[in-house]
């Protein structure tokens, strides 16, 4: 299959789920998949219909062979992590969801998405303590409400360690 005709076939799956008509897009993909079972995009893309439609435990092969491709794409990638660490988190695969996620945040330590989906792992893993430093030091970064921008030192301090008392 030429580069043209698979961009035509991603487009056209894009376009049914822009309108509405995702279970046609997860076909067109599937087909696709089927005529390209190596290509890394394809197989990402495949994966996120697959968890629009809250079918999950069927993503999880396709975010996984997207990932085990060198030549999927930065952002693909991104999310392709994202993806399959939420996936697994919703799965209650709990343990696969922390690795898959910290290697995200690992690759990606700006994205605070990653740095919160893997909050929401380890507050299941029972790792709580972590997880609730990840997500003051998020919400200390990132947020523009003054009143945390004004305690955003101190948040950033007691983050590291909540059980510290004087």
């Amino acid at each position: 299959m030429s580069t043209d005709e698979k961009k035509d076939l991603l487009d056209a799956a894009d376009r049914s789920r822009r309108e509405g008509r995702p279970e046609e897009a997860r076909e067109r993909l599937l087909a696709l998949t089927a005529a390209c079972p190596d290509d890394a995009e394809v197989a990402y893309r495949t994966a996120w219909i697959h968890d629009v439609l809250g079918l999950e435990s069927e993503a999880v092969p396709y975010y996984e062979r997207a990932l085990a491709r060198p030549e999927l794409a930065t952002e693909d990638r991104r999310g392709a992590l994202l993806g399959l660490g939420s996936t697994y988190r919703v799965l209650g695969r709990y343990g696969q969801a922390v690795e898959t996620l910290r290697r995200g945040v690992e690759e990606f330590p700006d994205d605070g998405a990653l740095r919160t989906f893997l909050a929401m792992a380890l507050f299941n893993t029972g790792e709580h303590d972590e997880a609730m430093r990840l997500l003051l030091e998020l919400a200390a970064s990132t947020s523009q409400d003054p009143y945390v921008q004004q305690y955003r030192r101190a948040i950033e301090h007691y983050a590291k360690d909540l059980h510290e008392t004087v």
